[in-house]
């Protein structure tokens, strides 16, 4: 392909600016090179700050001919090329060709190397026209060329010209890292920049600090014999801890190995990541000549066969996800700001660990991991396939060698899913002196099995008869709105009885969903191949988020509700690995909830307080007593919060104080009305109570409409027993005092009966009551309502998310409200989605195009069924969408539970059962509709 000729340009007036103030900072410090590293951008440090460099893409959109770029980006997602997700199957040998002008700065006996962090896929790198070194192969790692001899003299443009290709002439990168369940990018997708130190100089350190206080360093320094090597430790304010330490440079020694024993440190843990800084300098016979500093923790990582994982001599658990490196609108380019977002919302769920799927992640992730608290599972590409031995150890080197610093790593993973290389398992120790034990996820492996997506039977046999470390790095898979916290509850308490307990990884954090530049920008997450989020693309919160966050608590209170005889003493469990629970706090609030009628969703604060927390060890169980005042029991609701040592909040427990009967009554009295008028019509029964007019179809029993001051309302079809086909045998009506009943029995698989009573200044109160044997995805009454009416409901019980059988915990009791939306779980992302199941319904107010009605229960685990939620348009099977009655506005007292990618919900445990009733018991319930 002949291709235009590009001249390098003139330097734009900003990069001369930043070019003088880089010399002037390198002739201040050019006396004596006593000096950090000197660190020179080509490009922008993240997706919010790039550099333009000249750009031409082969194949695909906006191909064909020299344009602009940002560097670093995906160049899919800057318009150019080709989208494909799995495998290179579009225009796999896309390439993109770059050109970009530089100088350096004045300065003697330095050595110049340009690095980059990340490049998809083969890296060619020429400066000058001049090849800077081998083809780069590997599209996830950092890599660097020394370019010192190929650089014109200072003042004077270098044209540096790289050229990446998508396609690997190494097959097997192409198969471990192009045919990958993820996105297949093209581009310089990390940060390029130049490194420029002095001739003698300290290139990379490995430490290996245990909690102990014992620190050992190994340091590769170049053209450094007979010097001298100087360390200390400092706190990250800069006061210096202990005393300093050094070492002499011997001849012909790539490195040199310093060591020191520290008092009265405090190792690093996910709890309390505790860290410091090592400055390491290099002096000759006229002074120092280089110094870096690294930040660092001390802990201490073991792997003990049949028994478990150890931190710091802490038998420790993982509570983790899966994280994948993307942004919907800059693909794998991330920034820091967004490696906190990420961190933030996994402690936010009371995550202590997180894997990297399935490649290693940008460093200032890991920086992140280091300070807020993460274990960190680092990962080397195969997805399912494994790198060939030469091309393997090149980039285990890389992998190591970049990271090995970082405290959150505990675990290196050789792979994924069957692509491991097993030539490759000792070469990790060669780099790490800290010899972390390396997993192959998915394998039983090194005394671990982290068996992928076990079924509960797994778990269970596991729990029995498993003899190495159990913790399976994906299980419960997130697909649309199944996994996740669906079943987790069952699995988590399983697997926590396991004699050698290790935790596991929810797939995933996030859903994978990228901004199509070629299809006007919509959202794709590849059909059913990626959306197994927690979390949407732009991190909306998903219902399994409060979920997990409830079931992976440190804190641990399971009291549902506050019956009258509550002394103000709670059970609480402290399952935190390090911290005693006295360092968290408790604070309390009795509210009053609004009536349906009411402008506000907001509770009324009763009274509010703190409570002292016990002295509980982790592992064990106390009491927290709560000093309510007297009248607490005229409130509706207990909030109770816990906060862990950094004030973040773990979790906030709302128990309902009244039962439903009781808050309803404050609602519904009304004044005297006209006595009540029934009416028999052709094919109806006409009743008339409070101004309100109530159809009922004589031949089925069921309600057909009813109509008030404003006009009809489209409230028809029921009631109806859900799942179940009845006949009408009786249906009458008659006067009872001042009131009048309508009732209808029916005949069928079971006896069905259905009672209305309309009293003046009541509303009507609805009383069923059926019975039912055997299996039933869902339990209860339905009506039917037009969807298309619908804009909201505002209603009294679990929110603000819906709810399955296997994933009732982590919502809030409470006032809430929500505008209609249809919201496809994992396809769009407003959330919470308005359609589905909502637990604990106490009251709900309907509004609709009509007139709003309000329906008030008199029972206190009623399920509220609200339309019913589309299929997703990627699901291929039916395990993430379950069953629905007929009906689409339900009263239900059993509800469908929901599965995961891999499993029906039949294989994910006690929870996750049809709803199963052995004889035909009797259910009653009793409703209350107010239309007026």
């Amino acid at each position: 392909m002949v291709r235009p000729i590009l001249t390098v340009k003139t330097v734009r007036s900003r990069r001369k600016i930043a070019l003088v103030m880089l010399v002037v900072l390198w002739a201040a410090c050019s006396q004596a090179f006593s000096q950090a590293t000197v660190v020179q951008y080509l490009s922008g440090t993240d997706k919010d700050h790039t550099v333009q460099w000249d750009f031409y893409c082969t194949t695909g959109s906006k191909s064909g001919k020299w344009d602009k770029i940002a560097v670093p980006s995906n160049w899919e997602l800057q318009g150019f090329g080709t989208y494909n997700y799995y495998r290179d199957d579009v225009n796999p040998d896309e390439q993109g060709l770059y050109k970009h002008a530089f100088q350096v700065p004045a300065g003697k006996n330095k050595r110049v190397f340009i690095v980059f962090e990340a490049s998809m896929t083969d890296t060619e790198v020429k400066v000058n026209g001049q090849l800077a070194g081998p083809v780069h192969q590997g599209g996830f790692y950092r890599f660097k060329y020394e370019i010192t001899s190929l650089l014109k003299p200072a003042g004077t443009d270098n044209l540096l010209e790289v050229k990446v290709s998508k396609r690997s002439a190494n097959a097997s990168i192409n198969q471990a890292e192009r045919k990958a369940d993820f996105w297949q990018f093209g581009g310089i997708f990390r940060p390029v920049y130049l490194e420029i130190v002095p001739a003698t100089y300290i290139d990379r350190v490995a430490l290996n600090a245990q909690a102990d206080g014992s620190l050992s360093v190994d340091v590769y320094a170049v053209n450094a014999a007979n010097q001298t090597l100087k360390a200390e430790v400092q706190e990250l304010s800069g006061k210096r801890v202990g005393s300093g330490f050094s070492a002499k440079t011997s001849s012909g020694q790539e490195k040199t190995t310093l060591r020191q024993q520290f008092k009265g440190i405090k190792p690093w843990n996910p709890e309390a990541p505790k860290l410091y800084n090592l400055i390491v300098s290099l002096a000759d016979a006229k002074g120092a000549v280089h110094r870096i500093k690294q930040r660092f923790g001390f802990r201490t990582m073991e792997l003990r066969p049949q028994d478990g994982l150890y931190v710091n001599g802490q038998k420790i658990y993982f509570k983790g996800v899966c994280r994948h490196s993307e942004w919907p609108e800059s693909g794998r380019t991330l920034s820091k700001q967004l490696s906190l977002l990420d961190v933030g919302l996994m402690k936010e769920m009371n995550m202590n660990a997180v894997r990297m799927s399935h490649y290693p992640p940008d460093q200032h992730f890991l920086d992140v991991c280091d300070s807020l608290g993460l274990f960190v599972l680092d990962e080397l590409t195969g997805w399912q396939a494994k790198y060939d031995t030469l091309v393997g150890r090149k980039l285990v080197k890389e992998l190591v060698v970049r990271d090995v610093n970082h405290p959150s790593i505990v675990l290196w993973d050789n792979g994924n899913e069957g692509g491991f290389n097993f030539g490759l398992d000792a070469d990790y120790a060669l780099y790490d002196p800290q010899k972390r034990p390396v997993i192959h996820p998915w394998e039983r492996f090194n005394g671990t099995d982290t068996k992928h997506y076990p079924d509960y039977n797994y778990v269970q046999n596991s729990v029995l008869y498993g003899k190495e470390i159990f913790f399976p790095t994906e299980f419960m898979h997130g697909l649309f709105d199944g996994g996740h916290g669906a079943g987790l509850e069952d699995f988590w308490n399983l697997m926590r009885r396991h004699p050698y307990f290790g935790g596991g990884f929810l797939w995933a954090l996030h859903d994978e969903a990228v901004v199509r530049t070629d299809q006007n920008g919509k959202l794709d997450a590849a059909g059913d191949q990626a959306p197994d989020g927690i979390l949407g693309p732009h991190r909306e919160k998903e219902a399994s988020f409060f979920t997990i966050k409830e079931l992976w608590s440190p804190v641990v209170i399971d009291k549902k509700f506050l019956a009258p005889g509550f002394d103000g003493r709670l059970e609480v469990e402290n399952r935190y690995l390090y911290t005693d629970l006295n360092q968290c706090s408790f604070a309390w609030r009795l509210v009053s909830f609004p009536a349906p009628n009411s402008t506000t969703t907001a509770p009324k604060n009763n009274a509010t307080g703190t409570a002292q927390p016990p002295a509980l060890a982790p592992g064990t169980k106390g009491t927290l007593a709560l000093k309510l005042p007297s009248n607490w029991h005229q409130s509706d609701a207990l909030y109770l919060t816990a906060y862990g040592p950094d004030k973040r909040e773990l979790f906030t427990w709302t128990m309902p104080i009244r039962y439903p009967q009781d808050i309803d009554k404050q609602f519904v009295a009304k004044s005297a009305a006209p006595a009540i008028e029934a009416t028999e019509q052709v094919v109806s029964l006409l009743v008339k109570a409070d101004g309100v007019s109530y159809y009922f179809d004589k031949s089925t029993g069921y309600l057909q409409k009813v109509v008030n001051a404003k006009g009809e309302i489209s409230l028809s079809g029921g009631p109806v027993q859900a799942g179940v086909h009845h006949s009408l045998q009786k249906f009458r009506h008659y006067a009872a005092g001042d009131s009048h009943v309508v009732e209808a029995d029916y005949g069928g698989p079971s006896e069905f009966h259905v009672k209305w009573l309309f009293a003046a200044g009541k509303p009507a109160k609805l009383e069923y009551q059926y019975s039912q044997k055997g299996d039933a995805d869902f339990m209860g009454i339905t009506f039917n309502y037009p969807e298309e009416k619908i804009t909201g409901m505002k209603w009294l019980g679990r929110g603000p998310y819906r709810v399955w059988k296997n994933r009732l915990k982590g919502q809030q009791f409470g006032v809430w409200h929500k505008d209609y939306n249809n919201s496809i779980t994992g396809e769009t992302w407003q959330y919470p989605e308005f359609k589905g199941y909502h637990a604990d319904l106490y009251w709900v107010v309907v509004e609709n195009k009509e007139s709003p009605f309000t329906v008030y229960s008199d029972d206190q685990s009623i399920f509220l069924q609200m339309l019913k939620p589309a299929r997703p348009a990627g699901a291929r099977t039916d395990n993430t969408v379950p069953a629905f009655p007929d009906g689409n506005l339900g009263f239900l007292t059993a509800i469908a539970p929901i599965g995961t990618k891999f499993q029906a919900a039949a294989l994910m445990g006690p929870q996750s059962q049809k709803n199963f009733m052995l004889n035909y018991t009797p259910i009653k319930g009793s409703l209350w509709f107010d239309f007026r």
